[in-house]
C-alpha cells in the first residue's frame, strides 16, 4: 500500500481514540503530568489537573447563582402568595355581592401595589344591571375579553378597557385578567391593572398568580350573574 494514499489522523480520530480507550493514560501517567493547557483567566500555562480545578470551581460558582437565584425566587412566590391570600380573605369579608366588584379591584391595588384598577361585569342579574361597574362596555370589549385565553401583561395598546381608569392617560404598562365559569370559553367580566411604569406589566412576566386571582374573582362574581347567562 501507498503510505501517501493513507487519509491522515485527524483530531477526531485521536479524540475517539482516547474516549475509547480508558486505560492509555494509565499506561502513560507521565503525559497527564506533562499537559499544559491555557488558564481561562489568562494567558499562563497550567496543568491539566489545575486546569480541571478551575472547571469545576467555574461549574461550582454557575450552580452556586441558580440556587440563590431559586432561593429568590421562591422567597419572592412566598411574598406573593402571603397577598393573595389577604385578597382573598378580604372577598370573603365583602358585606354583599354588590360590593365585591370594587372590592376586588381595591385590595388588588392594596395588596400589589398597582397604581390603577378597573373591573367590568356583564351578563349580571336584573338587581345589578344599574351598577358602575355593569356599564360601559363595548360588544367589541366582550369579544376581546373571550378572545384571552390567559391573561394579558404588556404595554398599552389603545385597549378599551384602559377608559374604565381613573386617569387613562397615565396607564404605559396594564394586566388584562378574564372572568369566565369555569371553562367557559367566553368572559362574563374583565379586570384591568395599570402602571405608569412601561416595565411594570411586560410580557415576560409568570401569569401563574394571574390565573389564581382570575379563578377567585370569577367565582366570587359568579352571585352577581344573570341565572340565564
Amino acid at each position: 500500500m501507498n503510505i501517501n494514499t493513507m487519509n491522515p489522523i485527524t483530531e477526531d480520530d485521536i479524540a475517539n481514540y482516547l474516549a475509547n480507550t480508558p486505560d492509555f493514560f494509565e499506561r502513560h501517567a507521565q503525559l497527564l503530568a506533562a499537559v499544559q493547557l491555557t488558564s481561562p483567566h489568562g494567558s499562563r500555562a497550567v496543568s491539566l489537573q489545575e486546569r480541571q480545578a478551575e472547571m469545576l470551581r467555574d461549574k461550582i460558582r454557575a450552580l452556586e447563582q441558580r440556587i440563590m437565584e431559586m432561593i429568590r425566587n421562591g422567597s419572592e412566590n412566598v411574598v406573593i402568595a402571603d397577598k393573595l391570600q389577604r385578597w382573598t380573605r378580604e372577598l370573603f369579608l365583602a358585606p354583599s355581592a354588590r360590593d365585591l366588584p370594587q372590592r376586588i379591584v381595591d385590595e388588588l391595588q392594596a395588596q400589589f401595589v398597582v397604581p390603577q384598577a378597573a373591573i367590568r361585569v356583564w351578563d349580571v342579574a336584573p338587581a345589578f344591571a344599574a351598577e358602575a361597574f355593569a356599564k360601559g362596555v363595548s360588544e367589541d370589549a366582550k369579544i376581546f375579553a373571550s378572545s384571552l385565553t390567559t391573561s394579558y401583561c404588556g404595554v398599552n395598546a389603545g385597549f378599551e378597557a384602559v377608559s374604565w381608569l381613573p386617569d387613562p392617560v397615565t396607564a404605559q404598562s396594564l394586566v388584562l385578567i378574564p372572568l369566565r365559569a369555569g371553562l367557559a370559553p367566553q368572559a362574563f367580566g374583565l379586570i384591568v391593572l395599570a402602571s405608569p411604569d412601561s416595565q411594570r406589566f411586560n410580557s415576560g412576566m409568570g401569569t401563574d398568580f394571574l390565573e389564581r386571582i382570575a379563578e377567585l374573582a370569577s367565582a366570587a362574581l359568579s352571585r352577581l350573574r344573570h341565572p340565564d347567562a
